[in-house]
């Protein structure tokens, strides 16, 4: 069976050490992990702390197998976006294709099994052009990772930015929407991360698709492709009350209308929740997710195989979804090859 991971993460390590160089904030150091801890800000809570196996891309596809599965992935910038929008713009633009570049190097060692959304930096909107005709130009990269907040400015629907969107829907390029940790941590802080990582992340990335629906960007750019991490957040099940409140918005659809325009993926432990976010976005427009390494990629897959589907769907979410909406080119994925040192 073929199946693709549509929220996969790997970090290069070879980013982390640039930037773990830098001086002030953002900041990221080695710890003892054989990782990397990040801080956004002075006088905050580290807002990542992950261990070597997140650099390890070998080990990750090795891991994430199953007999009798073809798996590929597709890697997302996942938090870690926002931290190229906290730098200084010109900064921020060279980590960004710094990273890119680490992400096509992955596409092509790893033909037909990996692919990777863009990094981009949202704080300068001819940089962020800048870095997106260079992702898809020169790189290849298939998508773009669009974080749930920018910095010092975190409205993603900044009227700055309607450029950016439109060349976006120009090229047909899909919008991954995660959560950045930059603007929940705080209010949610303490009992070890449990509120936050419970519920912070699907705040902040509820919040952040709001603002695209409300600010009119939906409704301007009908052919924008939004996908949705986490199963939609708390859209779906909020959706009544947004089509209650949204003629003060004064846009031409109910909230429904836009929501269900996006695209989401099975990120969630939790059988009920992935059965309603394809009930509610419909099976065309839900993809499998795992988010490993943060979630148990196997127990995942169970979770979803306990929904009654037919064939024919289960086909289109574990793998013909994700073709379709970020237009990839091979149908079968290659046998993995052996990655460089620097990427161990």
């Amino acid at each position: 069976m073929h199946i693709i991971d549509c929220h996969f993460h790997w970090k290069p390590r070879a980013v982390y050490e640039r930037l773990s160089k830098r001086q002030g904030f953002p900041r990221i150091a080695p710890n003892d992990r054989n990782g990397f801890t990040t801080w956004l800000k002075e006088g905050s809570a580290p807002s990542s702390n992950i261990g070597g196996n997140w650099f390890d891309l070998d080990r990750e596809l090795e891991a994430i197998q199953k007999p009798g599965h073809d798996i590929s992935v597709l890697c997302s910038t996942g938090t870690f976006s926002v931290f190229f929008s906290q730098l200084p713009p010109e900064e921020g633009r060279d980590a960004a294709i710094h990273w890119n570049e680490e992400m096509a190097w992955a596409q092509t060692h790893y033909p037909g099994r990996v692919w990777a959304t863009a990094a981009v930096p949202l704080t300068d909107t001819r940089m962020a052009l800048e870095v997106l005709e260079d992702a898809v130009g020169r790189l290849g990269l298939i998508g773009v990772n669009l974080p749930g907040s920018i910095g010092s400015d975190p409205h993603i629907d900044a009227e700055r930015l309607e450029p950016f969107y439109d060349r976006v829907e120009e090229l047909g390029l899909p919008l991954f929407l995660h959560p950045t940790d930059a603007i929940f941590a705080d209010m949610l802080a303490g009992y070890g991360g449990a509120l936050h990582h419970s519920i912070g992340r699907i705040m902040e990335v509820s919040v952040a698709a709001s603002r695209l629906i409300v600010s009119g960007l939906m409704e301007r750019h009908p052919k924008l492709k939004i996908v949705m991490s986490h199963t939609g957040g708390a859209l779906p099940y909020q959706s009544g009350k947004m089509d209650h409140n949204m003629t003060r918005a004064k846009l031409q659809q109910p909230a429904t209308t836009y929501i269900k325009r996006m695209y989401t993926d099975t990120v969630s432990p939790h059988t009920a929740g992935i059965k309603f976010a394809i009930e509610y976005y419909g099976v065309d427009h839900v993809m499998y997710g795992t988010d490993y390494p943060c979630l148990d990629h196997h127990k995942t897959l169970e979770f979803f195989n306990e929904i009654a589907l037919s064939e024919a769907d289960r086909d289109k979410i574990l793998y013909g979804n994700v073709r379709r909406v970020f237009n990839l080119p091979h149908p079968v994925a290659q046998p993995v090859a052996k990655a460089r040192a620097s990427s161990a």
